[in-house]
This record gives structure tokens, sequence and C-alpha cells, in this order.
């Protein structure tokens, strides 16, 4: 089950999240990012990918604290793989709210260093 929701695809069926902790994109290491795999299915059976490779040490893990830079995704079997999250180590970062924006929403921008 999903806690505290399930996101639904455009077509209504459930998809696997990547969520971002802290929930700003790009993420970026010296924030300590957390990511959490959520979606339907057994947490034993989520296996997480670095870089488009299989990251086994990390497999049947449900929450990850990054320790590098990269591009990570997860699968969960039921729902299927996650979009990707990028996790830099720039000096310069730009970052927005890591959630759906529409056009009229007002946004808050974080120029950090």
């Amino acid at each position: 089950p999903c806690v505290p929701w399930c996101p639904l695809s455009p077509a209504g069926a459930q998809t696997t999240q990547l969520l971002v902790d802290p929930p700003w994109t790009p993420a970026v290491l010296w924030d300590r990012v957390t990511l959490t795999c959520q979606g339907l299915g057994n947490d034993d059976a989520i296996t997480w990918y670095k870089d488009r490779r299989s990251w086994g040490k990390k497999k049947g893990l449900q929450r990850i604290t990054v320790t590098e830079r990269g591009t990570y995704t997860c699968h969960r079997p039921r729902t299927g793989g996650s979009d990707p999250v990028r996790v830099l180590n720039d000096w310069l970062v730009l970052q927005v709210p890591a959630r759906a924006l529409l056009e009229g929403d007002t946004v808050t921008l974080r120029c950090r260093n």
C-alpha cells in the first residue's frame, strides 16, 4: 500500500514514484538527499538503479540516502520503474520544488551555492 497516497498515471493505473527529500529538483548531495521508492508490491522486491545500472547492494530497501552524484531510479514488480531523479554535486544550483507544476502556479526558486 502507498502511504500517504498513490499517484495515478494519466491512464488511471498506479505507478512507481521516486520521492525526493528535501523536495527540490535537481537534488544536491550537500542536502543529504533521501530517496523513497513508492508503489505497489513487496518492498523486498524493490530494485535500485544508479546511472542505468543495477545497484545490487540496495536491493529490497524502500528508502536510501544518496552519497554519490548520479541518476537514480527504482523498480517495483507490480507498478514498474520510476522516473529518474538526478542528484548533482555542483557548486551552484537553481532549484524548483520537486512536484508537478502547472501554468499559473506561483513557484519559489532557490539559487544555492
